[in-house]
């Protein structure tokens, strides 16, 4: 079964940026915002600042030759730090990293940043958690891809954006970001007719209900034992 997370952005409640964490990289670094759309970074440009998102969303994705995004890494939510491993090494970006709704983050260049891991060194080790966090996600990505069927991933994919970024309603977890079926697809390496296909069958099963974009789930346990088949 899929368990909750401890915190609003879905991570471990250690790697998330506490609140004193907080006011020690906004002192040091500049507020920026950029309106849902807007790319953050592209490939090829040289890493040399990292973000603490304040409010708001980012997809990290890649292009593939015909034009198709395909998201590589998990939506990063409010309280996450982003840009993180590319900036330490100081190598160039390889993926893109878009703003999924309007954005509020701090902004910290590499210099900051190691000075202020330097000196902090609960943040340094926090850091190297987190890293080491993500690319277990990355390995886990890989292997869902590669032994689940679409319908499976669908439905983890679901719920732990609803885990993640839902609210309790009297129906169910409402999902708070809105996402076309090609968005979504983007994101468990499927096709927007696959995605299609199965969001009828779930809401067919009454597992889920759909309104434009707006996905509530209504019985996440029915989700579940897609994914534990």
């Amino acid at each position: 079964m899929v368990s909750a997370p401890d915190t609003e952005s879905g991570l471990p409640g250690v790697l998330v940026i506490s609140g004193e964490e907080r006011e020690l990289i906004r002192g040091i670094g500049t507020q920026v915002r950029y309106p849902r759309g807007q790319i953050l970074w592209s490939p090829g440009e040289v890493a040399d600042r990292v973000y603490l998102i304040e409010s708001g969303y980012v997809r990290i994705y890649k292009m593939t030759a015909e034009g198709q995004e395909v998201t590589v890494g998990a939506i990063r939510n409010p309280g996450e730090m982003i840009g993180l491993a590319e900036t330490i090494y100081h190598g160039k970006r390889i993926c893109y990293a878009g703003a999924i709704r309007d954005v509020s983050l701090v902004v910290l260049t590499k210099e900051q940043f190691l000075k202020l891991l330097a000196s902090e060194y609960h943040l340094a080790m926090k850091t190297s958690a987190l890293l080491a966090a993500r690319m277990r996600a990355a390995e886990s990505k890989v292997f869902e891809l590669v032994c689940w069927q679409a319908a499976a991933r669908l439905a983890f994919f679901l719920l732990k954006v609803g885990e993640s970024c839902g609210i309790q309603t009297p129906k169910g977890t409402k999902i708070k970001l809105s996402f076309t079926h090609n968005e979504i697809a983007s994101m468990i390496g499927t096709s927007r007719q696959t995605v299609t296909t199965f969001m009828s069958v779930f809401r067919r099963e009454k597992s889920i209900i759909v309104n434009g974009r707006e996905i509530i789930i209504t019985d996440p346990q029915k989700l579940a034992a897609w994914v534990n088949e």
